[in-house]
């Protein structure tokens, strides 16, 4: 089977080559033992599977899996850290959680316990970034908000995507993935702007930052599209089980991704009043 997606494409011929060992694929639906075993060279039947296919709900028990431990994580950081060395774990839970994420995306084999430990450290980020908004800055409820409105956006991504509304052509793949390279390079120009006393006005809270976390937060929306149109590909093209960690992976980052842009810019509405 061929997908468009070059991650999927490469996961795919791992796949194979599990097959060729005697690993028998998904059925219609993605469901486990419903395939046909492959026949060896001598015609015979090959061993029993030893490898279960990827389904759908593989990859919803790994995400609210990481959810949990990521939501475990951010409690104990907020409880935990105090609050004169709040920046300082902040800023170091970003950068190992920034090594870890590119780690995870351009493996070439799915590691589950790379990824749990993403959660854990992403939680921590979390954690205090939370912290930060609803104590020390004094947003009271802006976090509740903030996590109320990032789930309403996910399912409603879900909803649009099963519905059909929004699928994952390859236009609308190319547009997207320009789009984040294209806000994610304009994110780390600005931090180094900012580290030379620069202010561009993307994060102060005035009509330009608003406006760019506007952007920000469309486009963490529609990367669940990216995410959920791999789920599909990836049960379609029956990838072992493992891999729903790495689809896990994928859905996590764009939720924690649309949290803190959410929880910003309810910071800046909140500032204005």
């Amino acid at each position: 089977m061929k997908t468009s997606n070059p991650v999927l494409a490469r996961l795919g011929q791992a796949a194979e080559r599990e097959r060729a060992t005697g690993y028998a694929p998904a059925g219609p639906y993605g469901q486990p033992g419903t395939g046909q075993p492959y026949p060896t060279q001598a015609g015979h039947p090959a061993a029993p599977p030893t490898v279960a296919p990827m389904t759908v709900d593989d990859v919803v028990v790994k995400t609210v899996t990481l959810l949990g431990i990521t939501g475990l994580s951010a409690a104990a950081a907020w409880i935990l850290v105090p609050d004169s060395l709040l920046f300082g774990a902040w800023i170091g839970a970003a950068i190992v959680g920034l090594v870890l994420g590119l780690v995870i995306s351009f493996s070439r084999v799915a590691n589950p316990a790379l990824v749990v430990t993403y959660a854990v450290v992403e939680g921590v980020f979390v954690g205090l970034v939370s912290k930060f908004f609803e104590v020390i800055a004094g947003y009271q409820g802006i976090v509740l908000q903030a996590v109320v409105a990032t789930f309403g956006v996910f399912f409603l991504m879900a909803a649009l995507y099963k519905m059909k509304v929004i699928r994952a052509t390859p236009k609308f793949t190319r547009g997207l993935i320009a789009a984040m390279v294209g806000v994610f390079a304009v994110m780390m120009i600005n931090l180094v702007l900012s580290l030379f006393g620069v202010d561009t006005g993307l994060r102060s809270g005035g009509p330009v930052a608003i406006i760019f976390s506007l952007i920000c937060i469309v486009v963490a929306s529609l990367s669940f599209v990216l995410s959920f149109h791999e789920v599909e590909e990836g049960v379609r093209l029956g990838l072992p089980q493992r891999y729903s960690w790495t689809a896990a992976f994928g859905i996590l980052v764009s939720l924690i991704w649309l949290y803190i842009e959410i929880l910003r810019l309810l910071s800046f509405l909140q500032g204005d009043d």
